[in-house]
């Protein structure tokens, strides 16, 4: 506060005497990661509110990068990260101004590493830690702080939660396993950027804390009797699959396409040998046409025929083409009864062919 009031009186009895503005004060760089920010703070002045400039030398050429500007910064993360740089601002009032206030910059020295990112993942007494460079400002992602220093590496320390006594290591990969630590015990990790080239270590990043586990190792013959039951149940389970589509296979394949049964009588006279080379002669003495004649099957003689010498019936066999037919010699019979077969040839050719009769006795 008093700092203050002195530096606006100054300005007042400076304007007054000499009517000048007065330049930016405290004027400083603020660089973290390549993120360069030009600070100053404004001086008093009575007259009113001042404006900025603020520029960097390029080619013995100053360029402008904030022009009149209330603001008390300006962004320099374009500037090249190597080589020294003269940066300038002054102070504006209407057509009046201050003088220059120079400082030189050289990003890749004077910036400051900011902190890494870092994962921790808690095993069998153990921490094992991932890390992640900064990345830079104004780059593509993949660009981290690691690309522009060579001698990067991370300075880790680690400590119990709750005691007071830390342990530090330096590795200079982007992974780390901290080893023979106790079982299930927490731990807090904390890790920066550090050039041994340079001697100059960045900032700390945030503290993380995370809990070990225990050291106990599955046996071998778990694991093992675990996998062949595993294989066990996959095999069951599959041959359970294949019924399951057996079994709605033949009820799709019955539905869509039932089965018919022969009919028994049919089986039983084609299964019968006489029945069965009469059957096949009747097709082989058939014309091209394939005419069929009526069959006739006349049930056996009663005892009164059988006592009647002439009531007898006659077997003709036609020579010649066409099927044949049985037929009683004396006519129709009463139901239940019937006469020995007479096989005829139902075509209306040759009468006159041998005819062989047969009598019951």
């Amino acid at each position: 506060m008093a700092r203050s009031l002195q530096s606006w009186l100054g300005g007042c009895l400076l304007v007054s005497a000499l009517g000048m503005v007065p330049p930016p004060e405290n004027v400083r760089m603020n660089s973290v990661n390549f993120k360069n920010i030009l600070q100053w703070e404004s001086p008093a002045f009575p007259k009113g509110n001042l404006t900025f400039t603020a520029q960097y030398q390029s080619y013995r050429k100053f360029q402008d990068v904030c022009t009149s500007t209330v603001l008390t910064e300006c962004d320099f993360s374009s500037l090249s990260k190597y080589g020294d740089h003269t940066l300038r601002v002054r102070a504006e009032f209407a057509d009046e101004h201050s003088d220059w206030i120079n400082i030189t910059f050289c990003p890749v020295d004077d910036t400051i590493i900011g902190p890494p990112g870092m994962q921790v993942e808690g095993l069998a007494n153990s921490l094992h830690l991932r890390f992640l460079a900064p990345k830079i400002e104004k780059e593509p992602e993949t660009w981290t702080m690691r690309n522009i220093y060579n001698s990067w590496a991370y300075h880790v320390q680690y400590w119990k939660n709750g005691s007071d006594e830390k342990y530090t290591i330096t590795c200079q990969y982007d992974f780390e396993v901290l080893r023979n630590l106790e079982s299930w015990t927490t731990y807090c990790v904390q890790v920066q950027g550090f050039l041994p080239d340079r001697n100059k270590t960045g900032q700390w990043s945030e503290l993380v804390c995370e809990q070990t586990t225990n050291d106990e190792t599955t046996p071998s013959w778990l694991v093992a009797g675990v996998l062949a039951a595993s294989v066990c149940a996959a095999f069951l389970l599959l041959l359970g699959c294949l019924a399951s589509l057996r079994c709605l296979y033949r009820k799709a394949r019955y539905a869509f396409s039932p089965r018919y049964s022969f009919p028994q009588h049919l089986k039983e006279f084609l299964g019968h040998p006489h029945h069965s080379t009469l059957l096949s002669f009747s097709f082989l003495l058939s014309d091209e046409n394939e005419v069929f004649d009526k069959l006739s099957v006349i049930t056996e003689v009663s005892e009164s025929h059988r006592q009647n010498p002439g009531a007898s019936c006659s077997l003709r066999i036609q020579s010649g083409q066409g099927p044949f037919e049985l037929v009683s010699e004396e006519g129709p019979h009463s139901a239940g009864h019937g006469d020995p077969l007479l096989l005829t040839s139902a075509s209306e050719g040759d009468q006159s062919n041998t005819q062989t009769r047969t009598e019951t006795t």
